[in-house]
């Protein structure tokens, strides 16, 4: 007996710290930020794999650009939202990781694809056939709410801060235009006698899992850069940060989705995006916590109404976005990270 104690005591001391397994055990249950990243980046991508399989269980074309692929690539930005409002942080960092977010989504992410191969949703074709026609009408509706929501922000934010009451406006206006997508896609399905199959709850159990992986992967890079960020990786730079990540996984879907001739869902997918972080992820914190505004902000709004300006003028006129405007888009981009740097 005393021997079993005595090997027990001695396995013990190689899992306790300096022992041969502590540093396997600190990596395993203290992950550093390249393991946080690495997490974030992977269920991010197996997520939004799944949109294959819910475009074929009963979602198809724009739709799931415009109501389930929002929902994917915007979570991050939803979970950074209720992150930064369950532990009372500053509202500015909120504000920055959606402005940073949207102008990406609308500047460098569709200049990417136009740029290497042309954005265009008639893929070489004169005339659009009828259902690209719906799905290029559907999306410039999509941008026109977009400048409706940008517009709105601006205004509320007018006297310096956004309140309860601004946040409820904010989920309020979201809500009515989610529940416009969702008599949407019953009409669609009516029409064209479809049904949503329920395969498509073995993909949502996939998506919950990926959610809980992205959720705590951000929560701890947060924590990771509050302790040990310095410099440009420091909190004072985490609205910037975050909103750069976060666009990660919607620059993977635009390039995807562009590659393989569907324009359609890579435009819609970007828009969708931006209508998670203004007005979704800016009201949810307006809702707990005011919100004080910075002098900076307007840029970003005027940038995001600009090139939301410059896609619905494209699109309408050239169904596609040409290589030119893509080169100015990155432009537009860059000049936007220069001006938030310093």
């Amino acid at each position: 007996m005393t021997d079993i104690k005595e090997k027990a005591a001695a396995l013990m001391e190689w899992f306790s710290p300096g022992g041969i397994f502590y540093p396997v055990l600190h990596l395993l249950f203290t992950p550093g930020w390249w393991q946080l990243l690495l997490c974030f980046l992977s269920c991010s991508f197996l997520m939004i794999f799944s949109l294959n399989a819910v475009e074929k269980n009963g979602f198809e074309g724009s739709l799931v650009g415009t109501l389930v692929m929002p929902y994917f690539s915007g979570f991050p930005n939803l979970c950074f939202a209720w992150l930064m409002a369950r532990n009372s942080a500053n509202g500015v960092l909120v504000l920055e990781n959606c402005l940073v977010n949207n102008v990406t989504n609308l500047t460098l992410i569709p200049a990417l694809p136009a740029i290497l191969w042309g954005l265009r949703l008639s893929n070489g074709k004169e005339t659009l056939s009828p259902d690209m026609r719906i799905s290029l009408l559907s999306l410039l509706l999509s941008i026109l709410a977009l400048g409706f929501f940008s517009l709105a922000l601006f205004f509320m934010s007018r006297d310096g801060k956004l309140d309860a009451v601004d946040g409820t406006l904010l989920l309020g206006i979201f809500l009515f235009w989610q529940l416009f997508h969702v008599f949407e896609v019953l009409k669609n399905n009516t029409r064209e006698k479809r049904q949503i199959k329920k395969r498509i709850l073995f993909d949502l159990l996939i998506i919950g899992f990926c959610a809980w992986g992205i959720f705590s992967s951000i929560e701890g890079l947060i924590q990771w850069i509050f302790a040990h960020g310095t410099g440009f990786f420091s909190k004072s730079n985490l609205g910037l940060l975050s909103g750069i990540l976060m666009v990660a996984p919607n620059a993977f879907l635009a390039l995807y989705y562009s590659a393989v001739h569907r324009s359609d869902i890579a435009y819609a997918s970007q828009i969708g995006d931006c209508h998670i972080c203004i007005p979704l992820c800016i009201g949810i914190f307006a809702v707990f916590s005011t919100i004080r505004v910075p002098a900076n902000m307007e840029t970003g709004i005027f940038i995001i109404m600009g090139a939301a300006a410059g896609h619905f003028f494209f699109l309408a006129l050239m169904k596609r976005l040409p290589r030119f405007a893509g080169v100015f888009l990155a432009g537009l981009y860059a000049f936007f990270l220069y001006k938030e740097i310093l």
